[in-house]
C-alpha cells in the first residue's frame, strides 16, 4: 500500500447468506484480512459455522464466529439452516427466517460498533439500518460482475422489467458486445421459483436494494477477468465497485478420512484421463438432467468421479441414477454421494477435464489448477456465467435445446471426448493452462486485497 494509505485496523463484520456457495468465499475473504491483521466478527447460524472448514491456527486470534439461531417456522424443517438442507421451492421460506435476524443483527452492531459490516443479497434491510450507527456498509458479490451488470441498475432490479423477454437480449445498457445471456429454460426455471405469493420480497429486489443501501460494493473478480463488466457496475451504481480478487481456492488440511481410498484409486488411471462432476452445494439435477448426465458419462468410455447431490433435506424428492448405472460402470466410475476433498480430487494429475455447473468457485478452482471445463449450468447465474466463458472460448458447453433444456446423452459424450482429447478441444486445455497464470496468481489478489482495504480505511479519515 502507498505511503498515503491508511494503516488504521479494521473491525469488519460479515452476514453473509445461507449457503455455502456465499459462506465460503465470505471466509476465505475473512481470512485474507485477518492476514492482514484486521479483525473479523463473522455472523451465521450454529450448525453453518459448525461446518465452516477450520481457520489456520495464526489467524484464530483475529477471526471471531457468532452463533444465531433462526427462528421456528411452520414450513421451514427444524434443521434446516443453509439451502443445502432444503429443496429448491423452500428455500423461500429460508429466506423469511433470515430477515427475523433483523434485531439480534442491530444487538451486535450496537454492542461491537465495527468500522464495516459486509453482507450478501438477501439482507436488504441492512444498509439504512448500520448508516443510523455510524457504521459503512459494504455488498460483497460472490457473483462476478457480469451477473449484476447484466441486470441494470438497483432501481431496474427493485421495481421490474419491462418484459421477461427483456432477459433474452443484450439489455440496452450493456454498451460493449456481448453474447452473454441465459437460456431460456434457466429463466423459465427461475420465475416459477420466484413466483410463490409466500415469499415476501424477491431476489431482485433484495438484491437491488442491498446495491442501493450499500456504501460500497465489493466484487469477487478481478480486471483481469471481465473488465467491461466491472467498469459497467461502476457506471450503473454510481458508487465505489471494488474486485476483491478471484478468491484462489485452497487445500483443507484436515483432509478426509476417505482421501486415502480416493487416491488410490486416482493414482490407477492415466494423466489427464479422469472426468471430475460436481455441482456444487447449492445445486441438484433434475431426474431428466441426470438420467442423460449418466447415460452420456457411461457412452463416453472415460473414467469418472462424480459428487452426486441426490436429496437438498429431507423434504426433497431424491433423483436416481438409471438402473444398473452404477454396475455398469464398476472400476471405470465412482460415485460419491458425501462431502468431498474437491481441491485434492482436481488437483490430482490423473484428472483431465472438469465437467461443473458454473458456479464462480468450481470455475475459479478448476483454472488456478490448469484444468479444461466443460459447463452445464442449471440456474440463470449459471446460465449467464457459462455464457461469458464460451464467449471468451475460456470453456465448452454440453449442448442444449434453449427453450426447454433437453440434452441427449451423445452431446454429453462428445462435450467430454472434444475437450478432452480431440484435436478440435485442444484450445480448451491450453486456455485452461493460460488462465492458471491469472486465476493462481496471488500477486493478482494480494494488490485486489490492498486496493480493497485501502478504500475501506481511508473511507474512515484515517483515524489511528
Amino acid at each position: 500500500m502507498g505511503d498515503n494509505s491508511c494503516n488504521v485496523k479494521l473491525h469488519i463484520a460479515m452476514l453473509p447468506w445461507l449457503a455455502f456457495g456465499h459462506l465460503i468465499p465470505f471466509l476465505e475473504l475473512a481470512k485474507l484480512m485477518a492476514s492482514k491483521g484486521h479483525k473479523i466478527t463473522f455472523i451465521s447460524t450454529p450448525k453453518n459455522i459448525n461446518h465452516l472448514p477450520k481457520i489456520p491456527q495464526p489467524l484464530t486470534p483475529f477471526i471471531t464466529f457468532i452463533k444465531l439461531n433462526l427462528p421456528k417456522l411452520q414450513n421451514l424443517p427444524e434443521n434446516a439452516e443453509s439451502t443445502r438442507d432444503l429443496p429448491s421451492n423452500k428455500v423461500k421460506y429460508l429466506k423469511i427466517a433470515y430477515d427475523h435476524l433483523k434485531e439480534p443483527v442491530v444487538d451486535i452492531l450496537n454492542t461491537l460498533s465495527p468500522n464495516w459490516i459486509i453482507y450478501d443479497f438477501t439482507t436488504y434491510w441492512l444498509g439504512p439500518i448500520a448508516a443510523e450507527y455510524g457504521i459503512k456498509t459494504a455488498y460483497f458479490s460472490v457473483f462476478p460482475a457480469l451477473m449484476h451488470g447484466y441486470l441494470g441498475t438497483p432501481e431496474t432490479m427493485m421495481h421490474g422489467y419491462d418484459d421477461r423477454d427483456d432477459f433474452l437480449k443484450k439489455p440496452k445498457w450493456v454498451t460493449f458486445e456481448s453474447q452473454v445471456k441465459p437460456s431460456g429454460f434457466q429463466l423459465t426455471k427461475a420465475t416459477e421459483n420466484l413466483s410463490s405469493e409466500v415469499e415476501n420480497v424477491s431476489d431482485a429486489y433484495r438484491l437491488g436494494a442491498t446495491i442501493q443501501g450499500s456504501d460500497v460494493v465489493i466484487v469477487r473478480s478481478c480486471f483481469g477477468f471481465e473488465p467491461e463488466w466491472l467498469n459497467l457496475q461502476k457506471e450503473l451504481y454510481k458508487k465505489p465497485v471494488i474486485p476483491a480478487g478471484l478468491l484462489l481456492a485452497v487445500d483443507n488440511p484436515d483432509g478426509n478420512a476417505d482421501w486415502l481410498e480416493t487416491k488410490k484409486w486416482l493414482d490407477m488411471h492415466e494423466k489427464g484421463s479422469v472426468v471430475y462432476i460436481a455441482f456444487g452445494t447449492e445445486t441438484k439435477p433434475s431426474q431428466y438432467e441426470l438420467t442423460q448426465l449418466a447415460l452420456g458419462l457411461e457412452m463416453s468410455l472415460l473414467p469418472f468421479y462424480w459428487v452426486l447431490i441426490d436429496q437438498r433435506g429431507s423434504l426433497d424428492e431424491v433423483v436416481e441414477l438409471p438402473s444398473g448405472f452404477e454396475e455398469r460402470t464398476h472400476g471405470r466410475g465412482l460415485v460419491c454421494r458425501g462431502w468431498a476433498p474437491q481441491f485434492k480430487i482436481v488437483s490430482h494429475d490423473s484428472v483431465g477435464v472438469l465437467l461443473i455447473h458454473s458456479g464462480m468457485s468450481s470455475v475459479v478452482e478448476g483454472f488456478q489448477l490448469g484444468k479444461p471445463l466443460v459447463l452445464l449450468p442449471l440456474s440463470v447465474d449459471q446460465g449467464l456465467i457459462a455464457s461469458y466463458l464460451v464467449e471468451k472460448k475460456m470453456a465448452y458447453m454440453v449442448r442444449r435445446d434453449d427453450v426447454d433444456g433437453l440434452f441427449t446423452p451423445e452431446s454429453v459424450a462428445d462435450s467430454l471426448s472434444l475437450v478432452m482429447v480431440s484435436e478440435e478441444g485442444k484450445m480448451y486445455r491450453e486456455k485452461a493452462k493460460e488462465m492458471m497464470c491469472l486465476f493462481g496468481d496471488r500477486k493478482v489478489q494480494d494488490k485486489c486485497l490492498d486496493e480493497l482495504l485501502h478504500v475501506l480505511q481511508m473511507s474512515l479519515s484515517c483515524k489511528e
